[in-house]
């Protein structure tokens, strides 16, 4: 597959994100609640192990700045491709979040700014924000390496369901802290097109930082000796 190939690929699965997670929040205002933290998270954790699996062959899935910066951390990846992904993912997650002047009204869209996330009032700063972001990264990025980077890992047995299914659990204990945006194409796509800046470093920094940190443990520690 050549550059622009994998580049759409990311796109496309990165718009697919972006438009079925934030619209499961758009949903869940217009439904007074009936779709719940459960359907949210299972909205972002299908669409991912879908794309994953539909696009893995293709670029490897990513659909994740975070997830690519930690593959390129690990020199998976060269640097023109990664920049190429990034810019890629952030444009599927405006044109994703975009895409739900379609389904639903300016007040649905506005009541829950997009579906941009953003942080609980009980964090005692923004760093503990940061911090939660990385960590749930970190257990995202560190299923991909183990499933789908790893020759030995177990991707072509259950494709991208691992790691669809890591994003679940993620929100169902993050979601009502951070939003558990773990990406931060999932972050800055509403966030465009709702004008909700607050606190936009922690949605950069932490899955950044975790995919950075898993990626580096995960090929140091497991990847090395078969190097």
């Amino acid at each position: 597959m050549n550059t622009t190939q994998k580049a759409l690929a990311e796109f496309i699965g990165t718009l697919a994100l972006i438009f079925i997670g934030a619209g499961s929040i758009c949903a869940d205002q217009l439904t007074d609640g009936a779709v719940g933290v459960v359907g949210i998270a299972l909205a972002h954790g299908l669409t991912l192990a879908v794309m994953v699996t539909a696009v893995g062959h293709i670029s490897g899935g990513h659909i994740n700045p975070a997830v690519t910066f930690g593959v390129w951390a690990a020199k998976k990846i060269s640097t023109r491709e990664a920049l190429v992904y990034w810019a890629a993912q952030l444009a599927g997650g405006v044109a994703g979040a975009g895409l739900l002047c379609a389904p639903f009204d300016v007040a649905t869209r506005e009541a829950v700014r997009w579906g941009t996330p953003t942080l609980a009032p009980h964090l005692w700063a923004p760093v503990g924000g940061m911090a939660v972001e990385a960590l749930l990264t970190f257990f995202l990025v560190f299923v991909v390496f183990a499933t789908a980077i790893d020759e030995r890992g177990a991707f072509k047995s259950v494709a991208g369901f691992a790691i669809g299914l890591v994003v679940t659990f993620d929100i169902l204990a993050g979601g009502p802290v951070t939003g558990a945006s773990m990406n931060p194409a999932r972050w800055f796509g509403p966030a465009l097109w709702s004008g909700l800046w607050a606190d936009h470093w922690v949605y950069y920094v932490g899955p950044l930082l975790g995919g950075l940190v898993a990626g580096l443990l995960y090929n140091g520690v497991y990847l090395a000796r078969r190097r």
